[in-house]
């Protein structure tokens, strides 16, 4: 079997590569044409963290028992954690490759720090907190990897919610310039079953300029300095991509993907403002200004129920014999749980109008709950709106992130692309799951896919 080459793009959304700009995207463009492509829709919740893994690992978020960024370790209130790469146990794709003898090339995918042994190279993601730590396998290539990204290659940009916004679109082409560099570098130095790279760039700046260019956004104003700063961005992306397409062989597969798509955010919802309104929620005294939540500002004796603010919300119970200071009776859990639904169901926004809440039972959504899952999960109109887990706002309803500047709100869908010279393929739909890439990596290599794998090959 020949070699393939993955190419993620963190956030790349379908409305706009496939709908809005794909005749002015060659690369992406030709590979379309020549293969199959459609949304990939990803996990619930549709997050970097786990989502990558979900897809290197085809299990779901609760066979893998993190359920985003930052997870409770146990049912004490401030015992969270974030979930690195020490808390993936299910083998990934470049583990089913290294058992075969395969060699991988494994470049800034999510949830990939710290590193860990594989036949081959890796360089670790955006959670590596610091240039000094160990976050290349192995250890010895960092200075090669800084020669070969112009003498510093970036693992993140700085802060990607500012209002200095042509700071911070600089850095964002610095740090994919020199990713891509870098990783044509290895690429082809190299001589690889399987390489990976994953591209935060586009995440970073559907954050921080989607109201520039979405007519949809209530900020927008037509004529602003940065009104293409998204479009010009996928123009360069696509002419990176190029780049690397010249150096790779002619019968190397290439697949394109991204782990969720991105949508107007029209505001927040102050999830835990609205608990202390329905009276599910007491603080100890009422807060002077916003602030996030801190669990020791809870008078637990009259607490139910708290909530995280982020893209989506994770709600927590507070439950008796679970929790340490618990109230709910663990036997009317379920009822309980089934109003808290009904009345998030009916949320409605300042002018009366449902905001069209969706609310999720774990245990509906995965296969399996492993560790310490939420008691329900939260998108808040949809993902139209996010959550904002502050205290002290004073209204249910912000239109402004209570964490820094932020347009845009992840949505479902992400890209798909996936050529393999000399394949006609029959025909296919045009919507796949974020589950079926592992599978079929391991049959595009003629490999057994493991029974916990719960997606599907597409070949």
């Amino acid at each position: 079997m020949t070699k393939l080459l993955v190419i993620g793009l963190d956030c790349a959304t379908p409305q706009l590569v496939f709908d809005s700009w794909l005749d002015e995207l060659p690369n992406l463009k030709s590979l379309v044409e020549s293969g199959i492509h459609g949304k990939l829709r990803s996990t619930v919740p549709p997050i970097t963290v786990p989502a990558w893994t979900a897809m290197m690992t085809s299990q779901d978020p609760g066979m893998l028992g993190f359920y985003g960024f930052r997870n409770r370790k146990s049912y004490g209130y401030d015992d969270l954690y974030f979930a690195n790469a020490n808390y993936v146990k299910a083998k990934t794709v470049w583990n089913h490759l290294s058992r075969n003898r395969m060699s991988s090339l494994v470049f800034g995918v999510p949830q990939t720090y710290p590193p860990k042994p594989l036949n081959g190279v890796l360089v670790a993601c955006f959670l590596t907190p610091n240039k000094d730590v160990q976050y290349t396998y192995p250890d010895e290539i960092k200075a090669e990897l800084d020669k070969a990204a112009d003498g510093d290659y970036i693992i993140d940009v700085d802060d990607f919610r500012t209002d200095d916004k042509q700071k911070l679109l600089e850095s964002i082409y610095v740090m994919s310039r020199r990713r891509f560099k870098a990783f044509r570098h290895f690429l082809t130095k190299g001589n690889y079953d399987f390489a990976m790279m994953v591209e935060m760039g586009i995440d970073r700046i559907h954050h921080g300029f989607w109201r520039y260019f979405d007519e949809a956004h209530r900020l927008y104003e037509p004529g602003n300095p940065f009104e293409n700063s998204i479009k010009d961005y996928y123009k360069d992306i696509d002419r990176e991509i190029g780049e690397t397409l010249k150096v790779i062989s002619p019968d190397t597969s290439v697949m394109v993907v991204s782990d969720h798509g991105a949508k107007t955010m029209m505001g927040a919802i102050c999830i835990n403002e609205w608990f202390q309104q329905e009276g599910y929620l007491t603080l100890k005294e009422k807060p002077s200004k916003v602030m996030s939540l801190k669990m020791n500002m809870i008078d637990w004796s009259k607490t139910k129920v708290w909530g995280e603010g982020g893209y989506y919300s994770r709600i927590f119970f507070n439950v008796k014999g679970r929790e340490p200071e618990g109230v709910i009776p663990q036997e009317q859990y379920e009822d309980f749980r089934n109003e808290i639904i009904r009345k998030l169901e009916a949320m409605k926004d300042e002018n009366g109008k449902l905001i069209n809440n969706k609310v999720f039972k774990p245990e509906d959504v995965y296969k399996e709950c492993n560790n310490v899952p939420p008691d329900l999960i939260l998108y808040p109109g949809n993902l139209d709106w996010r959550s904002a887990g502050s205290v002290g706002t004073g209204t249910i309803h912000i239109y402004e992130n209570d964490t820094g500047p932020d347009d845009a709100n992840h949505a479902e869908d992400g890209i798909f692309i996936w050529k393999i010279p000399g394949k006609k393929w029959d025909n296919k739909g045009n919507n796949y799951s974020i589950y079926d890439i592992a599978p079929s990596i391991l049959k595009y290599f003629g490999l057994d896919i493991p029974q916990e794998m719960v997606g599907k090959p597409i070949i």
